[in-house]
């Protein structure tokens, strides 16, 4: 897969405007393996990144400490460790208020199953799950296995590619055996889950914060009436107040990423006065936007791996 590997050090392509930065894995050069494992300190401050992104390979995070929320597409949950989450690539994942998050997070990309492909089915069912609570006995197993993975990726012996492979292999499995236990919530059915999903990269799109809700519903093909029922159904919100949040998101990744002025970022993101932006923005943020610029304008960096010791 093209584009889903970079040498250390590589920025993220710049997104366009509104769109969402998309996070690729580190190796250390070319023919170097398409993983990675540590804990969250140890693979940097993007594997708990607060802004919403893409990656272009899986992450399976193991949270074992710490509390926030962690969300995935649409869907929110509250950390409760011993939190565990299967994100695929091409995803919108973030975390809000993750404070002291410790655990284990396994990245790799899809061209790393080449020895199991059938696990790129069972990634994509669990993906849909996405979220899992282990019990006592299940944390333990997955605390040792993933520790199992770090540790055969940090000393990199003879042979380490293909335990990895095989650990991988194990985890996948163990992960599609895990009961759905009633902390996770109950899903939306066939239909619904999948008109939320619609919905989800509909307004990821960057000309997203201008449509309403009765021409998201039509592009989808639906009532309002039935896209709002699905959307509580996956979200436990209204698709008008995600469009809301969509439209703020895309304000900030303009005054953070762009040279627009206030003005001409309201015009973008569909308002034709800016002082009405600078409310809603304000609102939606809690800054005005000149203060949102001067302390949030950043570069985002690829996701990076752990280093080798020396």
């Amino acid at each position: 897969m093209r584009g889903t590997t970079v040498p250390p050090g590589t920025p993220c392509p710049t997104p366009p405007p509104g769109g969402l930065p998309l996070h690729r894995l580190e190796v250390a050069g070319p023919g170097a393996v398409p993983f990675a494992a540590g804990s969250f300190e140890a693979v940097g401050p993007l594997s708990r990144a607060d802004h919403p992104h893409r990656h272009t390979f899986y992450e399976i995070v193991h949270v074992t400490a710490g509390s926030g929320t962690h969300v995935v597409d649409l869907a929110r949950r509250p950390v409760r460790p011993p939190h565990l989450a299967v994100i695929r690539p091409g995803q919108v994942h973030h975390w809000e208020g993750g404070h002291d998050l410790d655990g284990t997070l396994v990245l790799f990309t899809d061209d790393f199953l080449v020895d199991h492909p059938g696990d790129r089915e069972v990634l994509r069912r669990l993906g849909e799950r996405c979220w899992f609570a282990p019990d006592a006995d299940d944390h333990t197993r997955l605390r040792g296995l993933m520790a199992e993975l770090v540790a055969e990726h940090r000393q990199r012996a003879p042979g380490y590619e293909s335990v990895l492979r095989s650990l991988l292999h194990v985890l996948v499995v163990r992960l599609a055996r895990l009961p759905v236990r009633a902390e996770a919530g109950p899903a939306p059915a066939g239909r619904q889950a999948a008109l939320a999903e619609d919905f989800a990269r509909l307004i990821a799109r960057s000309d997203a914060a201008r449509l309403t809700v009765r021409e998201c519903a039509a592009e989808l093909g639906v009532t309002p009436g039935y896209l709002t029922q699905a959307v509580r159904a996956a979200t436990g919100r209204s698709p008008g107040r995600l469009l809301i949040e969509a439209r703020a998101y895309q304000a900030q990744q303009l005054l953070a990423h762009t040279e627009l002025s206030v003005r001409q970022v309201a015009a973008r993101t569909g308002f034709a006065d800016p002082a009405y932006f600078s409310r809603f923005f304000r609102r939606e943020t809690g800054t005005s936007p000149g203060a949102f610029r001067k302390h949030h304008s950043r570069h985002h960096q690829s996701l990076q791996g752990p280093r080798p010791p020396a």
